[in-house]
């Protein structure tokens, strides 16, 4: 889409079950650009917290049934979830939640830079699948579920793959599904809340996310 459009443009756009062709529709803006690194770099920072946060929670649930811990996988998968939400274009999920992995990466953690960046770039291509699969024309809650769950199933099969290789099939289902779940539900459904409360303090009225508020006023 160009940085200017035509009122008709602009409704075609706005709506999740516009038919408007051609790939105006998904082309990126510098306003898409720009957004998009400033939700990815603020979600490298809630990484980082996260980083260290999470240790505590997980002392906690893991003594409990081994696997549990993938409850807590969800703080590290939304912003592949949010960024599509916002920018709804192909990409942004993938670009966003790998973005927010480089930041992670940069300042340090456990699990050294590859491997996290690694990880980012997985997740949030098992959220773009999701947003692909509904050809980017469908945004409401359910999605933004199916999103978070796919960025939990394909980050839960990338750890046992690189952390927890040879682990029960008890282990393996148990953490899959807790990362499921917590995706579902954090990445997803919390992600699309912040959208809408971002559309709601007018941030978002130069996207279709934000201008779908205005719509329904």
């Amino acid at each position: 889409m160009h940085a200017s459009a035509s009122p008709s443009t602009i409704t075609a756009s706005g709506s999740t079950g516009s038919s408007g062709s051609g790939s105006g529709r998904f082309r990126w803006r510098v306003v898409d650009i720009v957004v998009a690194s400033v939700i990815g770099v603020a979600s490298g920072l809630i990484f980082l917290l996260w980083n260290i946060g999470y240790l505590g929670p997980k002392a906690i649930l893991e003594p409990l049934l081994p696997g549990l811990q993938g409850l807590l996988d969800g703080p590290w998968l939304f912003a592949g979830v949010l960024g599509a939400l916002v920018i709804r274009k192909p990409g942004a999920a993938i670009y966003t939640e790998t973005l927010a992995a480089v930041v992670s990466a940069l300042v340090g953690n456990q699990w050294g830079g590859f491997l996290t960046i690694e990880a980012g770039l997985v997740q949030g291509l098992g959220a773009e699948i999701v947003f692909l699969i509904f050809l980017y024309r469908v945004w409401n809650l359910p999605v933004a579920i199916l999103a978070g769950a796919g960025a939990g199933l394909a980050g839960a099969i990338n750890n046992l793959i690189l952390w927890y290789a040879g682990a029960d099939a008890t282990f393996t289902i148990v953490y899959l599904l807790s990362a499921v779940v917590s995706g579902a539900l954090i990445a997803g459904a919390l992600s699309w809340f912040l959208a809408r409360g971002l559309a709601a303090t007018g941030a978002l009225d130069r996207f279709a996310s934000g201008r779908e508020r205005t719509e329904r006023v």
